[in-house]
């Protein structure tokens, strides 16, 4: 059987994701490899290229499906991508993948199974870094660099993560963009020679810390300032959205003491952490709390839970020192 291999699937509808094909397989060195499922690929190194034909939300099994057609064991997936957001803010962003919080029986619009996570890419944090590193005029000028917390599909096993520009049809051709986000796929791949960015080891970085995120918006506003930092490792991150709890009625209810609130916060909090130990064996999974944007009830259930899970709960400080 082949060895393991780290898969980039490039989905040819979507022009953010295509530009950026094109600009890792301008950088040279890519044998065309065999049609999988009719469609091309491209091989260089441990590095596969699949230039899909579809839109990837609701494509599941991907990395099972490569292994089917090729017999290479994939160890890793990356996403290059569009994004889209109401607000239209010209952005950057790096995100996992998953729908932890909708219940096993609901439908979910935008792919993943429900109640469950893929495990997080753990280039995750050091990626992000690296798009705050860019400095290029006119992309700093231009495109706001941000993590987006865990959400959407598809469902796979590997450790997978999306890198998109966004967030209108104005900026998805964006060709000097794709070309600096292919360039982070590049070196952080090890396609330059070097030994990538963001892999984890598990007898190397064993005991580290990773930081699972939860609370606050979809961007996920205080959690970038503290993976900024050097040495964070980032695994899933959960906005308020995400953390649905319903508060008895009882008037004599102490979050403190009483029954913990009902609703999917608790499947969500805990696939989060399943999910996140699977990328980082023999890392320590903690969390981190953005604590304003909670009440003091959901707040204090929270951290009661976490207590009970045995998960530390930590500052800024008590993250760094990894990668």
């Amino acid at each position: 059987m082949a060895g393991e291999v780290k898969l980039v699937v490039v989905s040819t509808p979507d022009i953010a994701s295509l530009n950026q094909g094109k600009a890792l397989l301008a950088k040279g060195g890519w044998q065309s490899g065999p049609q999988v499922e009719d469609d091309d690929t491209w091989s260089q190194a441990d590095v596969r290229i699949w230039w899909f034909h579809d839109r990837l939300l609701q494509q599941d099994d991907l990395d099972l499906r490569w292994y089917e057609s090729t017999g290479e064991q994939v160890s890793e997936v990356i996403f290059p991508s569009r994004h889209v957001a109401a607000s239209g803010k010209p952005s950057l962003t790096v995100h996992p993948i998953g729908v932890m919080y909708h219940g096993v029986d609901e439908e979910v619009p935008f792919g993943g199974k429900p109640g469950r996570a893929p495990p997080p890419n753990t280039r995750l944090g050091p990626w992000f870094r690296e798009l705050l590193a860019i400095d290029v005029q006119n992309i700093r000028d231009t495109f706001e660099i941000s993590l987006e917390v865990t959400h959407h599909g598809p469902w796979l096993n590997a450790p997978s993560l999306f890198i998109e520009i966004g967030s209108t049809p104005n900026e998805w051709p964006h060709e000097t963009a794709a070309e600096l986000l292919a360039d982070v796929i590049w070196r952080g791949l090890g396609l330059d020679g070097g030994s990538g960015i963001g892999g984890w080891d598990e007898e190397r970085n064993r005991g580290e810390k990773v930081l699972i995120g939860l609370g606050g918006g979809h961007y996920a506003i205080r959690l970038c300032s503290v993976a900024s930092n050097s040495g964070i490792w980032l695994g899933h991150m959960l906005a308020n959205y995400a953390l649905v709890m319903e508060k008895p009625d009882d008037d004599s209810w102490q979050p403190s003491s009483g029954e913990l609130p009902s609703g999917l916060w608790r499947q969500a909090i805990d696939e989060a952490i399943d999910s996140t130990r699977k990328a980082f064996p023999g890392g320590e999974v903690c969390a981190y709390l953005d604590r304003k944007s909670f009440k003091g009830w959901q707040r204090q259930s929270i951290m009661r839970y976490l207590q009970e899970l045995a998960i530390p709960i930590g500052r800024t400080k008590d993250f760094l020192g990894g990668e």
